[in-house]
């Protein structure tokens, strides 16, 4: 073989080996890129929170969620530095501020700030909501439960749960019970306990729970689920009894009163709760830092003060998976009270 013809070899030895040395090359760089990538989001994750956060609240300013709602993210917002808006978008049930924030990117900078109505309780009752619960939203952390109070008129005969449970089956279909509206809590809260005592009660919604304690005092409605700041002010001034309240273990809130369930009512437990949400696709490195910042800020005295002034106590700092589990059975409950009585909206 001369020169020539050696040279000619090589060359195309050379070319033949371009493919591989081009694939080598490219995973490489594909390589170098993804850790880039990696990097940036690690970093991103890190840096979370560097500007400021809006918390999107599906119900009006001044109301329940929104202040309690409130008392968290300034706590969130001392302890990281950084400023947690508040952005009230209200309307339909909590399920257009719940629609609205399903659109943000998943970066830590968009969450959502709502209660047992947007994620247990309307996906049963609108079943064409534009969102999914299970599958639009990244639980984050249950932030706390508010417990409501089994209310009753004065000139009802009796004095605790078991005297109220036996009047009413000696009693048919005498007795009815005031709710804030078809599907709300106050109704869910009445049809499960008449669903477990075994008793049977008259429905007369109103527009607002306020509206009906008037009629609850004077006789003209007989029992009533209410909130334990607005109902128990009645109850201290004789207008109104309280009976029991309806958390599973007894409120702090009112410490003297007895639990539904252990009045006669065993498993009866019902509260709403509030929680916060993402977006879809948040990473879990950044998931498991905003639920810590949430769950650090609930804990703190001076916030578990200013939530029970609003009827509400801090839940248990929790993972965001224990959180997600809480809220599908809360869900599977309710939506079984709400197919067995064939609830719909006004």
């Amino acid at each position: 073989m001369n020169q020539i013809d050696a040279a000619r070899n090589h060359d195309r030895s050379a070319l033949a080996l371009l493919p591989g040395r081009r694939a080598v090359i490219g995973a490489l760089l594909l390589a170098g890129l993804c850790t880039g990538t990696l990097a940036h989001a690690d970093a991103a994750t890190d840096a979370w929170p560097n500007k400021p956060v809006r918390l999107v609240v599906p119900f009006p300013a001044s109301g329940a969620t929104d202040l309690i709602s409130r008392v968290i993210a300034q706590r969130v917002s001392q302890e990281l530095g950084q400023q947690f808006v508040v952005d009230n978008k209200p309307g339909a049930g909590g399920t257009i501020g719940a629609a609205e924030a399903v659109k943000a990117a998943p970066d830590g900078y968009t969450l959502l700030f709502t209660t047992s109505s947007t994620h247990a309780i309307s996906p049963h009752l609108m079943p064409r909501l534009s969102y999914k619960v299970d599958q639009d939203f990244t639980p984050i952390a249950h932030m706390a439960d508010a417990a409501s109070v089994l209310l009753v008129t004065p000139s009802l005969p009796v004095k605790n749960v078991q005297e109220l449970i036996a009047y009413a089956k000696a009693n048919p279909g005498r007795l009815n019970y005031a709710s804030s509206g078809n599907g709300t809590i106050v109704h869910l809260n009445a049809l499960e306990f008449a669903a477990r005592a075994g008793v049977k009660l008259t429905h007369v919604p109103y527009k607002g729970t306020a509206q009906s304690i008037t009629d609850l005092a004077a006789g003209q409605v007989h029992l009533l689920f209410d909130s334990i700041p607005t109902g128990m002010p009645h109850v201290a001034s004789g207008r109104l009894k309280a009976l029991a309240v309806t958390s599973l273990q007894r409120s702090a809130l009112a410490p003297d009163l007895p639990t539904i369930a252990e009045s006669g009512l065993p498993g009866y437990s019902s509260v709403t709760w509030f929680g916060v949400y993402g977006p879809a696709g948040m990473k879990p490195e950044l998931v498991a830092k905003v639920n810590a910042a949430f769950n650090k800020a609930v804990q703190n005295p001076e916030v578990a003060s200013a939530l029970a002034k609003l009827g509400a106590e801090p839940a248990k700092a929790g993972t965001p998976a224990q959180f997600q589990a809480m809220v599908k059975a809360d869900g599977a409950r309710w939506a079984r009270i709400i197919k067995d009585n064939n609830i719909t909206l006004d």
